[in-house]
């Protein structure tokens, strides 16, 4: 099954308030939704790729599933959530940036998955949610509400079928019924 894009912003807003006291979920919920890389490739992270790095640095990964070199890009707001997160957990140089709470080993996209329908059903909405949910919704925002073209976030994802990026961005019925009325020719 499919799982949707976060659309609201609002509801972003309220995700980012539920998890505040909660370092590690805060950190990776603000990392998948700000850079659209796959759950995980962001659990692949460790902590010596991102620790030193400034607010507009990148960090290159291998991506998993393709093999493809993608960058994990450092902005004001990851930087601080990784911050705060090293320092928490006391994470050294080749820990895991997102560590599982059994031990040191890496969170998994199971663990992300099952942590994303929570977090998205505490907030109200309702759909399908999963940890792909992060990635699909940083497109979606981008598209939404940054007017980014639908190719540069195709290029973003790596993705080599433009139709695949399509279904990412979530275009809804009633958006394409609200552009017809709206923008009269």
């Amino acid at each position: 099954m499919k799982v949707e894009p976060i659309r609201d912003r609002q509801k972003i807003e309220d995700i980012k308030k539920l998890l505040s006291g909660e370092p590690r979920n805060y950190c990776l919920f603000i990392s998948g939704i700000n850079n659209g890389l796959r759950a995980g490739d962001l659990l692949s992270l460790k902590v010596y790729q991102v620790k030193n790095k400034k607010i507009g640095d990148y960090t290159e990964i291998k991506e998993e599933k393709t093999g493809k070199i993608n960058y994990f890009y450092i902005n004001k707001t990851i930087k601080k959530s990784i911050d705060n997160l090293i320092k928490t957990y006391n994470l050294s140089d080749n820990d895991y940036l997102f560590p599982s709470r059994k031990g040191k080993e890496k969170m998994t996209t199971y663990t992300v998955n099952r942590l994303v329908k929570n977090w998205t059903k505490s907030v109200g909405l309702q759909g399908n949610y999963g940890s792909h949910s992060l990635r699909k919704t940083w497109g979606y925002q981008q598209r939404a509400n940054f007017g980014v073209s639908w190719e540069l976030i195709s290029k973003r994802y790596n993705h080599s079928n433009p139709a695949e990026t399509r279904v990412y961005l979530g275009i809804s019925d009633t958006e394409i019924t609200n552009i017809c009325l709206n923008n009269e020719i």
